[in-house]
């Protein structure tokens, strides 16, 4: 795992260039690179319990994620969603975005967990205890799948 420490932030208290940091990241690789034909602000980040979580090097952001709070859960009992996972393209493959979910998970592990992964990515998802339900489906001309994770007692981890 790479030296790097993630930051967490709600909306309220990430500064103008903490959030140009993070929208430049993943615009650069959701419309540049990935082609994604669908808005990317969706009004989600800014909502109070929203969570971001990022790593920077310098003023560049290099590896990001948020996590929603959905008052109403889309599967089972999942109230916590983790989206938007997304790391620097000349920073991919360096455990970037596994230590954010590390975080994340040891957060909210004791909670249940939902996420919409682009197909390719789900095995890394597995590793951290989320499971496929339901097809694959395209969502931004790009193959997704919906993954779970029940929430784990304390104890049991």
């Amino acid at each position: 795992m790479p030296a790097h420490s993630p930051v967490r932030k709600p909306w309220s208290a990430l500064t103008a260039e903490e959030l140009y940091g993070l929208l430049k990241l993943r615009t650069d690789v959701f419309f540049v690179e990935q082609r994604v034909d669908e808005s990317e602000l969706d009004w989600r980040d800014a909502e109070p319990e929203t969570l971001h979580y990022w790593i920077a090097e310098g003023r560049d952001t290099i590896a990001y994620l948020r996590v929603l709070t959905d008052a109403e859960p889309e599967h089972l009992d999942a109230r916590r969603v983790i989206g938007r996972v997304v790391v620097h393209p000349d920073r991919r493959g360096q455990g970037l975005a596994q230590l954010l979910l590390a975080q994340v998970i040891e957060e909210f592990g004791g909670e249940a967990m939902l996420l919409h992964a682009q197909s390719y990515i789900a095995p890394l998802y597995t590793r951290f205890g989320f499971e496929a339900f339901g097809g694959d489906y395209v969502e931004a001309g790009i193959s997704h799948i919906s993954m779970y994770r029940p929430g784990v007692a304390i104890g049991d981890r």
